[in-house]
């Protein structure tokens, strides 16, 4: 089943400390397999695969856990000792302290704080990073991610808000976090219910020594919060066409969820998208997928995904993306291996840093090409 797919503006966002630092951004990008041509267009997006490929070459191009992203550097292996030094804490708010604590002996660093107010906790970001705002938001995604690792839960959000005003995505931010979220506010941050910070640790040694060997896949994996309607439809949408050119009808998927046609219809205008978006999303999605991998003739995709010619296909594609299949596709030369991400500084290798957290973050709800829900929900 094909994840979701990342809007082009979180690329560009994770692109920008690299070029800020004079780097040539073309060879990365076409090291990851994304056609630097895609980043002219709006609507274009990549898979998670691709996206943490390009994280990993910016990793190795900038040598930094933060991408150059920061106005200072994050030298490899400081993720990696934040966690061991928070894993030996009570309970998780002890470890989000000594965390935010950790982080703060860094000139330049992030100026992170956990607040409790009342019934309420809020994670937040007290500086703009004097750079880059995508920064900041990065970092709230890895650490609630990242809190939710530590205590094997997922912890779910009240809200989130962001310190700049609203960008052309902003319609993906929303399943991005999983809360309702709102711009223009006066630092970047998220709040949550304050029981958690009582929840104790899980993990070991052991676990967080295999999680950064899998970084930064184990902490960019966006769980499905299965939370709305769109998310059990697109989930079960996603699941039938893994076995089925075929897609079940409103009324079957209505059938599913012990809910009436019309009642199914109305649930999903309340969330802004309609059965028709979620259809189109998860066929592009995996169009894009299938288009990454490279090696499946367009003919064939076309059909896997329930298109009788694929004339139709190559309209459906344009309509979805603003461009045709072909522009998708990509040389591959010959791709290093996939390196991964260790806590020894010398090794040379990356740390899931903070800018890595969006990668599952991007992926549409509504209709491709209208960005409704695009880079959320990477």
């Amino acid at each position: 089943m094909a994840r979701r797919t990342i809007t082009v503006h979180h690329v560009r966002a994770v692109l920008r400390g690299a070029e800020r630092h004079g780097v040539d951004t073309v060879p990365l990008l076409r090291d990851a397999d994304i056609p630097p041509l895609l980043l002219g267009d709006d609507r274009a997006r990549v898979t998670a695969p691709q996206f943490v490929r390009l994280f990993r070459e910016l990793y190795r191009a900038t040598q930094d856990e933060f991408l150059g992203l920061g106005s200072a550097v994050s030298r490899p292996g400081t993720f990696a000792m934040m966690c061991q030094a928070s894993l030996g804490c009570r309970d998780l708010g002890a470890a989000v302290q000594r965390g935010v604590t950790f982080y703060g002996l860094f000139p330049g660093g992030p100026d992170l704080v956990l607040e409790r107010r009342g019934d309420e906790a809020v994670f937040g970001v007290r500086n703009d990073l004097e750079q880059d705002y995508f920064l900041a938001e990065c970092l709230v995604i890895i650490w609630h991610r990242l809190c939710s690792w530590l205590i094997g839960r997922r912890i779910p959000l009240r809200w989130a808000e962001f310190g700049h005003p609203p960008p052309p995505h902003e319609d993906e931010y929303e399943l991005l976090f999983g809360c309702p979220v709102r711009f223009g506010a006066g630092r970047t941050g998220a709040g949550f219910p304050a029981h958690w910070l009582g929840a104790p640790l899980i993990r070991d040694e052991v676990a967080l020594d295999e999680m950064l060997r899998r970084a930064p896949f184990e902490l960019l994996t966006r769980r499905e919060y299965g939370t709305t309607v769109a998310e059990q439809v697109r989930r079960l949408l996603a699941r039938s066409l893994r076995s089925s050119p075929r897609l079940p009808s409103l009324g079957e998927i209505a059938a599913r969820l012990a809910v009436s046609p019309a009642t199914l219809r109305r649930r999903l205008a309340e969330e802004s998208t309609s059965y028709q978006q979620l259809k189109d999303a998860v066929r592009c999605d995996a169009a894009i997928a299938g288009l990454a991998e490279g090696g499946e003739p367009i003919a064939e995709l076309a059909a896997r995904l329930g298109f009788s010619e694929d004339t139709a296909f190559h309209r459906a594609f344009r309509r979805w993306t603003g461009t045709t299949p072909g522009a998708y596709r990509t040389e591959r030369p010959g791709s290093a291996p996939p390196v991964p991400y260790r806590s020894s500084p010398s090794s040379g290798e990356a740390s899931p840093g903070a800018a890595s957290a969006v990668s599952e973050g991007g992926a549409s709800t509504g209709a491709p090409g209208a960005v409704p829900g695009a880079a959320p929900g990477g």
